[in-house]
């Protein structure tokens, strides 16, 4: 069945946007039982006790999730969209850097409009692909580590193995906070600030 109309293209199926959206609250619980943990006084928003436990249940269905999305991709078209195309990387990340700083502000057409091969322009697929094959996995693998302290190495030159697996987690666990606060941002802009956010209760994206 042919979804696509003139102006909206059916990009996202029903389980894609399943695992968006639970993606989307076990990260939010993640990051506020996360901060609550990591600046720990009586006036947090969870309590420590109670953020600990609902920080290690988020992860562990994270991981859930992940291995979901991971498999999903591997037998269904939607891996397609995290092969990055080597030739003219940089020509397409300069394009599109060009667009978000300077084009979208002049009412410039997008350099990589949205379609069924290509739901990602080239800053957002490097992005995705940075963010859900490696930095999703490295917080995961770090947080069984501080779950199971026996399976984390003793030491690494010198420093506590099981230091260095917390800083890792706390790093990796900021990096992707920012990251889904500029994706949040960037979801603003379409054909209005909320199209979007309703493509993920839909599936449909509406073009310019």
């Amino acid at each position: 069945m042919n979804h696509q109309t003139e102006e909206r293209l059916y990009l996202y199926p029903v389980w894609i946007r399943i695992w968006h959206m639970m993606n989307a609250l076990l990260c939010l619980t993640l990051i506020i039982t996360g901060l609550s943990i990591q600046f720990a006084n009586p006036n947090t928003v969870v309590k420590f006790n109670t953020a600990v436990s609902m920080h290690n249940i988020a992860g562990i269905l994270l991981t859930i999730s992940y291995v979901f999305f991971f498999t999903g991709n591997l037998f269904t078209m939607n891996g397609s969209h995290y092969v990055i195309p080597v030739k003219g990387f940089m020509i397409r990340m300069k394009n599109q850097f060009y667009y978000y700083t300077i084009g979208l502000f002049k009412k410039e057409n997008a350099p990589y409009p949205v379609t069924e091969e290509s739901k990602f322009n080239p800053l957002q697929q490097t992005t995705y692909v940075v963010l859900m094959y490696a930095m999703v996995p490295f917080v995961i693998l770090s947080g069984w580590g501080l779950l199971y302290p026996d399976i984390t190495i003793k030491s690494f030159v010198g420093f506590s193995g099981l230091d260095l697996t917390d800083l890792m987690h706390i790093f990796a666990g900021f990096t992707i906070s920012i990251i889904m606060c500029v994706h949040i941002y960037f979801c603003t802009i379409g054909k209005n600030p909320l199209s979007n956010f309703k493509s993920m209760l839909n599936g449909f994206h509406e073009s310019h």
